[in-house]
């Protein structure tokens, strides 16, 4: 601070209300630019003490208000009238940031105090220890603002990607600037300012709602106060440059289950489909652990590790091999094994040691999973999965399970992490550092309720993820509804708008009063952020995200109807190669079967060639060109007479 800068207040003590190691009270002028955040700093005798505003009053020399309408003779018109005015005092009550030095810890003493400057804010909050040297660490989460002052904050991202602490958590209401536009806001800061000596980056983002994230590539119309706020952090107005979207199809397994279907970003969106392999693996998510037991499992664990991906070889079953790659192949396994052991009779109740009952329940329970997440999980085993293993620094992933009901959703989850933990533990996934968005976790992992397996998921995520560089960035409106470890083990936390009800809950008891007012009644933009660097609780404003928003990309690419099967195909083709004409498909689809032609089209996809009409032809002519089916096993052809009638 210039020596010619007066204070704005003095720090007092008595008896009543002293000061400690850890609080302090001071006084001002009426007219001061202090409020609820600000932060100060308190110079006396060789000691620099910085502290955060909490609570604020103001009172004047009367005992009671009684003696104030006495004053007045009874009318609030005279009360401005007295001859003299009454002496009013500003008082505020301040936590401290940081003491300098460090050691001895003694009470606040009895010094003039100070706004903050830019260098102030920076020593208050330990962000010198970050920000500064030849490898700094420093992330932009927003500015703080008070008195007219406007300093840049920075998060650590040591103690927001790992390994030192990990994962963030997002508190608010919705539709008010908190969560999404945050999360948005952090994820483009963290691209442009992650340093290179910490490794490579990606973000994984499921999007649960709506159009929320489905649009991360596309630029929004920013004000200049907007960007004046990025130029300030130092930051580009900029959209995410590598963004990829993936989404489950409808049940017919053509039209997307999105709602980014214009064909203007069709360009990197894909479908998200897995066949048995890939649910298989994942049986505990989907079957019903009420009804699927120990036996149940050892059974799965039977067709996962010898039969399924296998060449499997029973003579008392058939002479030939089963090859079981899809559902389909794995109802004629099934089949074979029915056939055996009830209609010849020959292998009584128990099949391997497995009993008939099992293997009835867990063939019931599997081949009803492509029914009930059709358009996610495929009949024929043609799947189409995320890049694992080509995953690209500073890139995006955004997974739409929006359209998907509760089941293939926990599905979703659990793999896709599980696979994100597996490659990242091999060091093969392609990045070092991966940050998994979920949001409405009070919905996934929530307080109460059973243990599923997408909480103990998440639960085991926020516990050891950051050892492996896997971290969990997480929103909900209630935080007190989420499994309590969950969001305890987030490192830093942010709270926007808050609802009262929510602020009267136990965990929100070490904020002052203040503090939780000033929460109740945040504007758009601005936040409540608490990191491990930071001692107390920093308020913070940022500018809009330079993405779109859902409400205005929805107008300006309204998402397609549905289209006809063949029509379907044809944008589907088209986000391969721009010259395939929507005539010459449906020419080509027509009469085929639906079950070929989306064959066709997964390998297609899956190939991504130079002409890919052409490859799409090549496909369906050898699909479609198959024997002639014979008469079913086990029921006997009829044979007609030479009458005509059947006799």
């Amino acid at each position: 601070m210039p020596l010619d800068t007066p204070p704005l207040g003095r720090v007092v003590a008595t008896e009543l209300k002293p000061s400690t190691p850890h609080q302090f009270h001071f006084w001002t002028a009426r007219d001061t630019p202090m409020g609820i955040g600000a932060i100060v700093r308190v110079e006396d005798a060789g000691r620099q003490v910085f502290g955060v505003v909490t609570d604020a009053f103001a009172y004047s020399d009367l005992m009671t208000p009684l003696h104030a309408v006495i004053g007045a003779d009874g009318d609030p018109v005279a009360a401005g009238l007295e001859p003299s005015q009454r002496a009013e005092i500003r008082l505020f009550t301040a936590a401290v940031l940081r003491q300098i030095p460090e050691e001895p810890l003694q009470p606040v003493p009895l010094g003039p105090v100070w706004l903050a400057t830019d260098a102030d804010v920076g020593l208050a909050l330990r962000m010198d220890g970050y920000t500064v040297g030849e490898r700094p660490t420093g992330i932009p989460v927003g500015l703080y603002a008070a008195g007219g002052l406007e300093s840049p904050v920075y998060l650590d991202c040591d103690f927001l990607l790992g390994p030192e602490a990990a994962h963030l958590n997002i508190t608010g209401v919705s539709g008010l600037a908190t969560k999404t536009s945050a999360v948005e806001f952090l994820l483009g800061s963290i691209f442009q300012t992650f340093p290179g000596h910490k490794g490579s980056v990606a973000a994984l983002c499921f999007n649960v709602k709506g159009p929320d994230l489905c649009f991360l590539d596309q630029p929004a119309t920013l004000t200049d106060e907007d960007r004046r706020q990025y130029a300030r952090l130092g930051l580009r107005a900029e959209p995410f440059a590598d963004v990829r979207y993936y989404a489950p199809f409808k049940s017919d397994g053509v039209n997307l289950n999105t709602l980014r279907t214009n064909e203007a970003l069709a360009a990197n969106t894909h479908p998200l489909v897995w066949g048995l392999r890939e649910v298989l693996d994942y049986a505990e998510v989907v079957l019903n652990r009420d009804d699927v037991d120990a036996k149940a499992d050892a059974f799965i664990d039977f067709l996962a590790e010898r039969v399924v991906g296998r060449e499997y070889q029973d003579d008392m079953l058939r002479g030939k091999p089963f090859r079981v790659q899809s559902f389909a192949d794995l109802e004629e396994f099934f089949r074979a094994i029915f056939d055996f052991m009830e209609i010849l009779g020959k292998g009584g109740e128990v099949w391997k040691t497995h009993h008939l009952a099992t293997i009835r329940k867990i063939r019931n329970r599997l081949n009803n999973i492509s029914t009930r997440s059709k358009g996610l999980v495929t009949d024929d085993g043609m799947a189409h999965d995320l890049p694992w293993g080509e995953f690209t620094d500073r890139s995006v992933y955004v997974v739409d399970v929006a359209g998907l009901d509760p089941l293939a959703q926990d599905l979703v989850f659990a793999r896709i992490v599980s696979k994100l933990r597996e490659h990242l533990e091999r060091r093969d996934l392609g990045v070092d550092h991966v940050v998994v968005f979920v949001d409405e976790l009070n919905k996934y992992a929530p307080a109460d309720g059973a243990d599923s397996y997408v909480r103990k998921m998440l639960l085991d995520l926020s516990e050891r993820g950051r050892y492996l560089g896997l971290v969990l960035f997480s929103a909900q409106q209630f935080r007190s509804q989420v499994q309590r470890r969950v969001v305890g083990n987030a490192g830093t936390a942010v709270y926007g708008r808050m609802d009262m009800d929510e602020l009267s809950t136990p965990g929100y008891a070490t904020l002052s009063p203040a503090t939780r007012i000033k929460l109740a009644t945040l504007p758009k933009g601005e936040l409540m952020v608490r990191h491990p660097h930071f001692t107390q609780p920093i308020f913070v404003k940022f500018p809009r995200p330079a993405v779109l928003g859902s409400r205005e990309a929805i107008e300006r690419f309204p998402p397609c109807a549905e289209l006809p099967f063949a029509d379907a195909v044809a944008r589907q083709l088209r986000g391969l190669d721009r010259r395939v004409s929507s005539d010459a498909v449906r020419a080509l689809v027509d009469g085929r079967r639906e079950e070929d032609v989306r064959r066709a089209l997964g390998a297609t996809r899956r190939e991504r060639p130079d002409d890919a009409l052409a490859f799409f032809t090549a496909c369906l002519g050898r699909r479609v060109n198959g024997e002639p089916t014979g008469p079913r096993r086990g029921i006997p052809a009829v044979k007609r007479s030479e009458d005509g009638y059947g006799f």
